[in-house]
């Protein structure tokens, strides 16, 4: 996180304290997420104070952990009912409601035909998935016309949505509060920002995984530009919460706590399986710059901490507390125990590749939006928030149980 952020941020002093939720992309991976915010539900419900509010004040969302927090943003006057609606919606979804590809039988034969048809789908769709099962999806899923009355309601302050262009190569990041005109975006290199109603289409650009769905294009500075995974390019990714005004940031990332589950992705020579070449391809494209940017806030907070008081006091800053949460196991793993229940066509063609041989589950984890395989994580995703049960309450400001 950039020092100018820092100083723009403790400009502003809101009476109140405002809490953020930050969730990072990650396509399927991302029902972990919901597994760490129901556990929070459940703590919460057991707290008085906290028990019919919703918690967070600033929703900040970034790939499908920008479809997560629209829709937690649409059921925010549900209070902590919108976690649990939120694990309805992922428990009933399906790799069919996202995508589609259709590929023939005859394609795990070969993998110069495999090949093809994947090259076929790509010059098609410019991507080699269809994801208007998506469009649909959401559409039914998330009220726009909630989420506005939720924030004319003041149940919460702001939501926010990030994408990349792939017309100029700026990472923006698209804003809605009460009243949009009352906010002034900012400008950072490489980094833009602008208020405006959030809309499907930016779902849809947020979420456009390269190479696998097609760009979606938005209107930006009076112009048209195409926007793909909000994940690529993101160098800051606590700095649009702070921008909104955040003190304090909850982010989930689902990233690996290490890569020991490609570790058998190597072939007999000790070379690289077209499986393993696959998921580490898209885990470079996920890569974020979470830790650091956490510790680096992390790191100004007990700076100013140290300073005598009436120092800090007077000095251009605001000490951000952050709790950052990612899995503890391999996410990997858990997929390449899953990678049979792929949609049959894109199982077909992937498999033709020997994608999905050793150290395909990485691959496999992005696409695998079906009921086992959200479970494990949603499972997970619970075990290691109540193991950091302390650490969460306390956030809230909330002595340990």
């Amino acid at each position: 996180m950039s020092l100018g952020t820092i100083i723009h941020a403790g400009l502003t002093r809101p009476s109140r304290t405002v809490q953020a939720l930050v969730l990072m992309g990650g396509g399927a991976r991302t029902a972990y997420q919901v597994g760490v915010l129901r556990a929070l539900a459940a703590m919460l419900r057991l707290q008085p104070a906290h028990a019919d509010r919703f918690p967070f004040q600033v929703l900040v969302g970034t790939s499908a952990g920008a479809l997560n927090v629209t829709y937690l943003a649409s059921r925010a006057g549900e209070g902590l009912g919108a976690f649990d609606e939120l694990g309805r919606f992922w428990n009933e979804l399906h790799s069919a409601d996202v995508y589609r590809m259709e590929a023939p039988a005859w394609v795990r034969f070969s993998r110069l035909l495999a090949a093809m048809r994947l090259w076929g789908q790509a010059r098609q769709h410019g991507a080699i998935l269809d994801n208007m099962p998506l469009v649909d999806t959401l559409h039914h899923a998330i009220s726009l016309q909630a989420l506005e009355d939720a924030l004319q309601a003041k149940a919460l302050d702001a939501v926010a949505v990030t994408a990349s262009s792939y017309t100029t190569g700026v990472h923006w990041t698209f804003c809605h509060t009460g009243n949009d005109r009352r906010h002034e975006p900012w400008n950072r290199p490489g980094r833009r920002a602008e208020f405006q109603p959030l809309t499907i289409e930016h779902l849809m650009a947020s979420s456009a995984i390269p190479f696998l769905f097609p760009a979606t294009p938005l209107w930006v500075d009076g112009r048209r530009e195409y926007f793909g995974d909000g994940s690529m390019r993101q160098v800051s990714p606590l700095s649009p919460a702070v921008h909104l005004g955040a003190h304090k940031i909850l982010v989930i990332g689902v990233g690996q706590p290490q890569r020991s589950g490609l570790v058998g992705g190597a072939g007999a020579a000790g070379e690289p399986t077209m499986g393993f070449i696959a998921g580490h391809a898209m885990a470079s494209v996920f890569h974020d710059t979470l830790q650091a940017d956490v510790e680096q806030t992390q790191r100004i907070a007990r700076t100013l901490q140290q300073l005598p008081r009436e120092v800090a006091a007077v000095l251009p800053y605001r000490a951000i507390e952050v709790l950052a949460i990612q899995p503890t196991q391999s996410l990997d793993a858990v997929a390449q125990q899953h990678a049979g229940l792929l949609p049959d066509s894109l199982r077909r063609a992937l498999g033709g590749l020997g994608a999905l041989k050793s150290g395909g589950g990485a691959l496999a984890s992005y696409l695998l939006f079906e009921p086992d395989f959200v479970q494990a994580l949603v499972a997970l995703g619970e075990q290691d928030a109540y193991a950091r049960k302390d650490e969460l309450l306390g956030f809230f400001g909330i002595g340990a149980a």
